[in-house]
């Protein structure tokens, strides 16, 4: 049996050890939190309303919000079938198609931008040929949704590979056996059970390719109301008028940080689910 002593040395110890990580921890949680607080304490309520109905800004929300919509649709439909091949097949190259998908989140946003520009410009390598029947992408708004799908699409992938492979083959397995075809397995087995993850990709996505910069002002240029988004406006914002682009920047953090709290409420949903069992 353990003395008194003993027994509050051992009470104290983790008491101890927990106020030593919070210690530890607090200068990188004010180094990020600090920066995030003055951005939300310059911008008052008032003058945060009274900018939404600038035309700058109500042009770069509208703009960031079409746009946005329209590459998150094309990731969801162009990477869901990428995501269900890399997390059901094993074949020659498959680590150099994962190595493709990630080269976009790690590429600095003006090499992605420079990259469109060659491939779709005027002169570039299949602009070339998409001019010559009257198609321009370069400038665009079309460019704008290219480049936010080209930096943002492989958060909705690497997203639906986790959720296609945390899904138990042997359900599937069990509803073949049962005759089940494959879309028919996909529909009622697979997809239903994959959902938190891709739903929390598709967000993810979408809040990517809301704050894209780099890649669109290469490709896409900065013309208001046509090519720039709210990203843009604040950088021009900063030049001429720096209350359009606190406003702008404060809706920006209020969007992540929704974005951010709703995909970890989706991701945690599975994970409570097990605890109450």
């Amino acid at each position: 049996m353990l003395s008194p002593h003993t027994s509050a040395l051992l009470t104290g110890r983790p008491l101890r050890q927990h106020l030593l990580l919070v210690l530890a921890s607090l200068p990188l949680l004010l180094f990020l939190g600090v920066p995030l607080l003055a951005l939300v304490l310059r911008v008052s309520p008032a003058a945060l309303l009274a900018h939404l109905v600038d035309p700058t800004v109500a042009q770069a929300i509208a703009l960031s919000i079409a746009t946005t919509l329209t590459s998150t649709l094309l990731a969801l439909v162009g990477g869901t079938p990428v995501a269900y091949l890399l997390s059901r097949r094993r074949f020659r190259g498959r680590n150099v198609l994962d190595t493709l998908i990630d080269l976009p989140m790690v590429l600095p946003p003006s090499v992605a931008g420079i990259a469109l520009l060659i491939a779709f410009g005027r002169r570039g390598l299949l602009g070339h040929y998409l001019t010559s029947v009257g198609i321009e992408i370069a400038f665009t708004r079309t460019a704008v949704v290219l480049a936010q799908t080209f930096v943002a699409s492989p958060f909705y992938v690497k997203a639906a590979v986790a959720g296609f492979s945390s899904v138990e083959r042997e359900l599937e397995q069990a509803a073949a056996i049962d005759g089940a075809g494959p879309l028919r397995v996909l529909r009622s087995i697979t997809l239903p059970l994959a959902w938190p993850a891709l739903l929390g990709g598709l967000v993810m996505t979408w809040a990517r390719a809301l704050g894209e910069f780099g890649a669109t002002i290469i490709f896409a240029g900065n013309f208001p109301g046509r090519t720039q988004t709210m990203p843009l406006a604040i950088y021009i914002g900063f030049e001429l008028d720096f209350d359009v682009a606190l406003t702008l920047a404060v809706l920006l953090l209020i969007s992540s940080f929704m974005v951010l709290f709703v995909v970890k409420y989706i991701l945690a949903q599975p994970a409570r689910a097990t605890w109450d069992r």
